[in-house]
């Protein structure tokens, strides 16, 4: 049996509850209009941590929860869609999550990276750059990121960035940037 297969048995009650029919049509804005951009780390699940439901965010999540060029490029195809479909609406929120205990700090480690650089994956001091040690402080280095994205300018102005801190020892998310 395949390690998907019970999901696929999920999927079928989830088929038949209907609730695929409550999710907004394209062009859309989650009805909560978040953003949200996390960590791929199973631990940080954002429906069990944050309680986040079908259709209320739109959920980006890739190695540290780091904001990277494709991380940006995907934003500015949603920012480019809210300007051209929905410039009525208002704009959504963005919030960074990076947490606690990161397996994206290993990247700190000279000989996994190394071996990660030679294996095609990002050079050296990108991966060294991309580690999440200390997620207070790269945090508000990735808001930065955002802020200065070309791609997503004039727009991303309009848009609140806030930025959150994951403890997976006590499970509580603290701000450590306020949105704005």
């Amino acid at each position: 049996m395949s390690n998907f297969t019970p999901y696929l048995e999920s999927n079928q009650a989830f088929a038949v509850s209907g609730a695929q029919a409550d999710v907004p049509e394209i062009p859309f804005v989650p009805f909560k209009q978040l953003y949200l951009i996390t960590c791929i780390d199973p631990r940080v699940e954002p429906a069990a941590v944050l309680g986040v439901r079908l259709g209320e965010a739109i959920v980006a999540r890739n190695v540290g929860g780091r904001v990277t060029p494709a991380l940006i490029k995907d934003l500015a195809w949603i920012v480019h869609l809210h300007e051209n479909k929905t410039p009525d609406v208002g704009w959504f929120e963005i919030a960074v999550i990076h947490h606690t205990d990161c397996g994206s700090g290993l990247l700190a480690d000279d000989d996994l990276r190394a071996g990660y650089a030679a294996r095609g994956g990002w050079d050296e001091q990108t991966s060294l750059e991309m580690a999440v040690l200390e997620p207070s402080k790269t945090v508000p280095l990735d808001i930065a990121k955002l802020r200065s994205a070309p791609e997503l300018a004039p727009g991303i102005g309009d848009i609140k960035i806030g930025g959150y801190v994951y403890d997976l020892g006590t499970g509580k998310i603290t701000t450590v940037v306020q949105p704005g």
